[in-house]
């Protein structure tokens, strides 16, 4: 499996020479250049546009590994269908968000996760992962055990349905005989598995680094002195009058909903596990990427933009793409040190610092 896991690495495609050959690298060895994208749900449309500008600038990872919704996204460019990817983003609305959840109370997740699932499979059909032209790799978590699961073949839409499964939201996935769930609860930027899979300049995407950029320890606080504690007027309303027939139903869908998504300024049941689940994860990532930080760290700045914004997708390429051309200079310096080019054939950011 290892030997074909470096075979793997070692080919390149034409687009690859070339794109290789536009940062300066001629015809000397090349530098194996991994891309690891972390966990944020809709956040992580932030990453098409990081790979789209990454590409254009003749950037091309060998390995590519993705969490959560960075599994979506990195899998969707290894398997060549990012402009399918990036088109269903485009289109969504709210009420077609919406429709994708299906919403069940019998499970072990709120959602069931099938009319996402489908999506995908209409995306990639029956792709499998040791069938890609890059090394491709997502982050899961079993969940009994809490052990991190690299999985590194087999299809590629259970492996993403497992490595988005968040707690709680989505039901946990079977692959094998483990079952599994978010990666994000062990790994949310996969740089030790960008690593692991023989990249030597690793690129990182982290979707929460201005979150909770300034969050601190409130050490003092309470209930004041004489100070009766207030309800909100919605926890202590009149029940609603018993419906008969399909208004019945209608009643308990929307009720179900308000319950799920919250109102009048009461956080509903997905809004505190996704934010509790939000403050867990910046501070894994913190402790993640101190111990082994990447080459380069891409930070899109979407804090403002919550976690269900699937809609939102034009707003969260394009902030993918400013972050991605903030750091185009280092990430080609970084490649040219690692494979200097011939003399005189020196890339624009080496020129740029000679200049400086």
């Amino acid at each position: 499996m290892l030997d074909s896991w470096i075979g793997l690495g070692q080919r390149s495609s034409d687009a690859q020479d070339k794109a290789h050959d536009k940062v300066g690298l001629g015809s000397i060895r090349r530098p194996v250049i991994g891309l690891a994208l972390g966990g944020g749900a809709a956040r992580g449309f932030a990453h098409i546009g990081i790979v789209r500008t990454l590409v254009a600038h003749g950037i091309m990872p060998n390995v590519v590994v993705g969490t959560s919704i960075g599994a979506v996204v990195g899998g969707a460019y290894a398997a060549g269908h990012l402009d399918t990817l990036e088109e269903w983003a485009r289109s969504l609305q709210p009420r077609t968000v919406l429709s994708y959840l299906d919403i069940r109370l019998n499970g072990s997740g709120l959602i069931g996760g099938a009319k996402l699932a489908a999506q995908l499979e209409a995306a990639l059909g029956q792709s499998l992962i040791e069938d890609l032209p890059v090394k491709f790799a997502t982050v899961a978590t079993e969940v009994r055990t809490g052990h991190e699961i690299w999985l590194t073949h087999g299809p590629m839409v259970d492996a993403m349905r497992a490595s988005y499964a968040l707690p709680g939201i989505f039901s946990p996935i079977l692959v094998g005989d483990r079952w599994l769930v978010d990666g994000a609860l062990v790994n949310p930027v996969p740089v030790s598995a960008a690593r692991a899979l023989g990249a030597e300049i690793v690129i990182a995407a982290n979707l929460s680094s201005d979150v909770f950029a300034h969050a601190t320890t409130i050490y003092s606080h309470g209930q004041t002195a004489g100070v009766s504690v207030s309800v909100m007027p919605e926890m202590v309303s009149e029940p609603e009058p018993r419906k008969r027939g399909i208004g019945k139903f209608f009643s308990a869908e929307r009720t179900m909903k308000r319950e799920f998504f919250g109102g009048g300024g009461r956080p509903g049941i997905s809004s505190v596990m996704v934010d509790a689940f939000n403050i867990m994860q910046d501070r894994i990532t913190r402790a993640r990427l101190a111990g082994d930080p990447p080459d380069l760290l891409i930070s899109p700045r979407v804090g403002k933009i919550g976690w269900f914004d699937f809609h939102r997708a034009d707003d969260l390429i394009a902030h993918g793409v400013r972050a991605a051309e903030r750091a185009i200079d280092s990430i080609q310096e970084a490649i040219h040190i690692l494979a200097p080019p011939p003399a005189g054939e020196a890339g624009p950011a080496i020129e740029k610092a000679e200049k400086e």
